[in-house]
């Protein structure tokens, strides 16, 4: 059995562990790496290069022989294996000597920068982020060219060993959201993280609530506009999102490509969704309630119309509701599941035949067809996916609150939803920041998107330490002149 260093011991069992035996005048040298993770041009050029069959240098010459940055001498063995399972390349001289080099050659392999798959726009940048968290900084660095933007890294996971990266802008961010979002970070025990979006549900404030706490995106330049704006983005190595926070409950209805619009059309848009999401949440619980308790508040002009589609239909209203809405689930959640090009047609070609087939059946009505529909339509107009998730499952309380207590029912659960959400936070910042508590400074781009004159301040609900954005009078005065 050829001769192994005494740390390298448990790792020699790998089949991808390389353990390379440098004769010299002296003692050998001992090169040990895991040939799945290093990069072999680095390995011979850097490292293995500077090895001749007469060399009889010294550890500490070799040290400063090798042309890399990322080195580091150590005899500490967790963190030898810790490096050596992290891409590094292991030097050891001879096998009692403990001291070994440890130089970074790590070979990154991962897709190169995309369109988003996920936030597609026709306005502004085709960048998205990629797994590889130094491309993702990079994206980053460009957009937000400032001395000032810190990079703290956090690694996690006793089995995943995840590299977390937290990014703010020093001087603009408040540092009770940044150290109160690195305390959560850091005091997160677990094995495993494969994605960021586990990380996002254990550092929320209310882990037990349906609204997100946090916003993700695949975009780098709305996470530039976030730093900007005094928030904080969290990125993993291996994760293509980065989620960013605190936020309050309208972010959720912003798509930044309203920025990339005039103001008119932007506020437009922004209505239309908001309106959408309203829509979405109370149409079928109101059908219910009215279809079981207030018939007298149907206008004459549809009663008959909603009567004899009705009239063959075996069910209660919450039945005939609660089965379409699990159709119209099952058809999203398979369509999600399947390839794209296949998912698609399942979608079109499965809606379109259980739709008419449902009502020739008499399962259901004309009428509540077209509302669930509309209703599905409209909850996929939220930009953020939670959201839209949360939308969904919030429609089922308000139906079965309905078949109850009619109308009443509504109001209540309306009632306890506006209780929870008055005492939720995100990284402890009110959830429902400037409608409660009120701000009327900060009114301007909540509902509307106001236009940039407006934008000479940025949230005070974010409480940054530089909240003007630039002189107002300055830029009047500028206009002026220019005209």
């Amino acid at each position: 059995m050829k001769s192994v260093p005494q740390i390298w011991k448990e790792l020699n069992e790998s089949l991808d562990f390389v353990c390379y035996e440098h004769k010299t005048k002296s003692e050998p040298y001992f090169i040990g790496y895991l040939n799945s993770l290093v990069d072999s041009q680095v390995l011979h050029r850097d490292i293995l290069g500077h090895l001749t069959e007469d060399s009889n240098i010294s550890l500490e010459d070799l040290y400063h022989l090798i042309p890399v940055a990322e080195k580091e001498i150590s005899s500490d063995s967790k963190t030898i294996q810790g490096n050596l399972l992290q891409g590094y390349v292991a030097v050891q001289h001879g096998l009692q000597d403990h001291s070994t080099i440890l130089v970074k050659a790590s070979l990154s392999k991962g897709r190169q920068v995309t369109e988003p798959q996920v936030e597609f726009t026709v306005e502004g940048s085709k960048e998205a982020f990629v797994e590889s968290l130094d491309i993702n900084l990079n994206l980053i660095r460009k957009r937000v060219p400032v001395p000032e933007l810190r990079v703290k890294e956090i690694t996690l996971g006793t089995a995943s060993k995840a590299k977390v990266a937290v990014c703010y802008i020093e001087g603009t961010t408040n540092e009770q959201y940044v150290n109160t979002c690195i305390q959560r970070i850091e005091d997160v025990e677990f094995d495993v993280f494969s994605d960021i979006t586990l990380l996002q549900q254990m550092i929320e404030d209310n882990s037990n609530s349906i609204f997100p706490q946090t916003v993700g995106t695949e975009r780098p330049d709305y996470v530039a506009w976030a730093l900007i704006s005094g928030q904080i983005c969290i990125l993993m190595d291996g994760s293509p999102t980065a989620v960013f926070a605190p936020v309050n409950l309208g972010i959720f209805f912003i798509s930044y490509e309203d920025y990339f619009l005039p103001w008119i059309i932007g506020s437009f848009m922004r209505l239309v969704r908001m309106t959408s999401v309203v829509f979405s949440i109370f149409a079928t619980p109101l059908y219910v309630a009215v279809m079981t308790y207030h018939g007298q508040g149907i206008s004459n002009i549809f009663l008959p119309t909603i009567i004899s589609s009705r009239l063959n239909v075996p069910f209660p209203p919450v039945v005939e509701v609660l089965i379409m809405e699990l159709v119209i689930e099952l058809l999203r959640e398979a369509g999600a599941r399947l390839p794209s090009k296949i998912g698609q047609t399942i979608g079109i070609v499965g809606g379109i035949v259980l739709g008419t087939a449902a009502v020739e059946a008499s399962i259901t009505s004309n009428f509540l067809l077209i509302i669930v529909a509309l209703s599905a339509l409209a909850s996929f107009t939220t930009p953020i996916f939670r959201m839209s998730a949360t939308i969904r499952v919030l429609r089922f309380p308000f139906i079965i609150a309905a078949q109850i207590w009619g109308i009443l029912g509504i109001f209540i659960v309306m009632l306890a939803v506006i209780t929870h959400l008055l005492r939720l936070t995100s990284l402890g910042m009110p959830y429902l920041v400037p409608f409660y508590p009120f701000r009327t400074s900060d009114m301007f781009d909540s509902i509307i998107r106001s236009p940039y004159s407006k934008y000479h301040h940025k949230f005070s609900f974010f409480r940054t330490s530089q909240p003007v954005r630039f002189n107002k009078k300055k830029a009047k005065l500028k206009r002026d002149i220019d005209e």
